[in-house]
């Protein structure tokens, strides 16, 4: 018997109505001409595991994960992703024909395409990368940034005993930082990146002070609500090359559009258009 049902998707979060996700892949199931749905599900931590399991009989063929359940969701897989479970997080989910559930994370894939198309010519070993901040975000981009052969990560977060559990998880190439310290140790860096949430609508500012920044630098923020914030403004001005955080939200979103609907999107500027629509 052939399954007519048009494929399901969704993001799964707590509260949910602010992701784009939902106008990105809308955009692309248009773009593409697709059969599928992908909706917002503002979903409890207490009601997480009774939804995830329900979805495959709705017709759901995955869905994205966001805060505070990208720990949880990587728990109650069936099968983990190499890359997920060095994460210790999970931000894509394929649910299989049997009902079982695949988890993933694509967040340190997002974060390297976004860097490579806004800072083509960025070398991972010309020198040092500097990392503000130490949650979930902060380890998919030590993770890939090791991958990526950077030799050496300054590592610094306001609560230092954060970056030093994330130093004994990712080895010697981490240095850990004071926060007082951070910005002096910029001057050297040929990769600055923010992986916290000051800077964003509603949060305080990122205040390391930014005059070490050297010309040249690729200085990158995982914000991007504002789109352009202080950190990246400074960064401008000072000569270095910027890459906004809208292109790893739109990056980390194509595999799992791949594996739900069956056609690889393009991120073009369509696309950042409909995600900021």
């Amino acid at each position: 018997m052939t399954d007519h049902r048009i494929p399901l998707a969704g993001v799964i979060g707590h509260p949910v109505a602010h992701s784009r996700s939902p106008k990105l892949h809308g955009h692309w199931l248009k773009t593409y001409g697709l059969a599928g749905h992908y909706i917002p599900m503002d979903v409890a931590p207490a009601d997480l595991e009774t939804v995830l399991h329900t979805l495959p009989k709705a017709g759901f063929v995955g869905a994205n994960v966001t805060v505070p359940h990208k720990e949880a969701a990587l728990r109650l897989a069936d099968h983990v992703s190499d890359r997920a479970s060095v994460i210790g997080a999970a931000n894509t989910l394929v649910f299989r024909e049997d009902g079982s559930i695949h988890a993933d994370n694509t967040d340190g894939y997002g974060f390297m395409a976004n860097l490579r198309a806004g800072a083509p010519d960025w070398n991972p070993t010309d020198g040092p990368a500097v990392v503000f901040g130490a949650g979930g975000a902060a380890r998919a981009v030590l993770q890939v940034l090791a991958e990526a052969g950077v030799s050496e990560i300054l590592l610094t977060n306001r609560t230092r005993t954060r970056a030093d559990h994330l130093k004994e998880e990712f080895g010697q190439r981490i240095t850990v930082v004071d926060w007082v310290q951070a910005g002096n140790v910029i001057e050297n860096a040929e990769l600055v990146v923010n992986t916290t949430s000051l800077g964003m609508q509603g949060q305080p500012e990122l205040r390391v002070p930014l005059d070490g920044l050297q010309p040249g630098a690729v200085v990158t923020d995982l914000v991007y609500a504002p789109l352009q914030t202080r950190l990246l403004q400074q960064a401008e001005e000072a000569g270095c090359t910027t890459v906004d955080g809208l292109g790893m939200l739109l990056h980390q979103a194509v595999p799992g559009f791949e594996r739900w609907f069956g056609v690889r999107p393009e991120v073009d500027a369509e696309t950042r258009a409909a995600a900021l629509a």
